[in-house]
């Protein structure tokens, strides 16, 4: 009797885990989530979408594409960002599901990619897509080269440090914070760009700025997003 329990549990198990992989109206998504879109906001970086899903609504984040009331939309993976400031939109979202690979169909296809900051190094390795500049700047007193950094990385693990560089690339409003790409001419084998986080929105590009702020190694943000060296909540000095 106990033997037949439990296979009959197993059987309630195998067939509730089929059912939650199909909509309402039996469609098997082998895993993927179904959505319906119901209002579009567009802002400079990011499309924003309230979708439905079996009837529960969610608002949805993408890197900026067309879309309209109606799309039905495929995802599988996803980073929550609850209570998501939007400068462009002036708006706050209780809760904001990032999406990397929103497509059409079941289908997977190449990802229509969530917008993070760029020269991110995915989990497969990928190298920033960085143009390195013809510059040659001169650190500040007290302050270390880009090249000094990533040839010794460890000794600065958790600790505070000042540097000085050309502005080359600015996202703002990613995760609440701008990230900030600086070059000061010096490199040590391939690394001759540093990200940079900081609350100040205020930097543009080219400007020569000097940061003060912690350098964390390997940081994971999760979602296939990860630095080797990152300088974060840096002020300006």
């Amino acid at each position: 009797m106990k033997n037949i329990f439990l296979i009959f549990i197993t059987v309630v198990a195998v067939v509730f885990a089929s059912c939650s992989s199909k909509d309402k109206k039996g469609e098997d998504l082998n895993g993927a989530h179904k959505v319906i879109v119901k209002e579009v906001l567009q802002a400079n970086a990011y499309t924003y979408l309230n979708v439905t899903e079996n009837e529960t609504d969610q608002w949805i984040a993408v890197a900026k594409m067309d879309a309209k009331v109606g799309d039905v939309f495929y995802y599988n993976d996803f980073m929550e960002m609850k209570y998501f400031e939007s400068k462009d939109l002036g708006r706050t979202f209780e809760s904001v599901y990032f999406i990397e690979n929103l497509r059409s169909s079941l289908e997977m296809e190449m990802p229509m990619n969530m917008q993070m900051p760029e020269g991110h190094v995915a989990v497969e390795g990928q190298k920033p897509n960085i143009v390195k500049e013809e510059l040659k700047i001169e650190p500040v007193e007290g302050g270390i080269t880009i090249a000094e950094l990533f040839t010794n990385r460890k000794k600065y693990d958790g600790k505070k440090i000042i540097i000085r560089g050309k502005i080359v690339k600015v996202n703002h409003g990613i995760m609440n914070k701008s990230w900030y790409h600086i070059q000061d001419g010096t490199s040590a084998d391939d690394n001759f760009d540093l990200t940079v986080t900081s609350l100040n929105e205020e930097i543009k590009e080219n400007d020569i700025v000097t940061f003060e702020g912690k350098i964390i190694l390997n940081k994971d943000f999760g979602y296939g997003y990860s630095y080797e060296v990152l300088l974060e909540d840096a002020i300006t000095k």
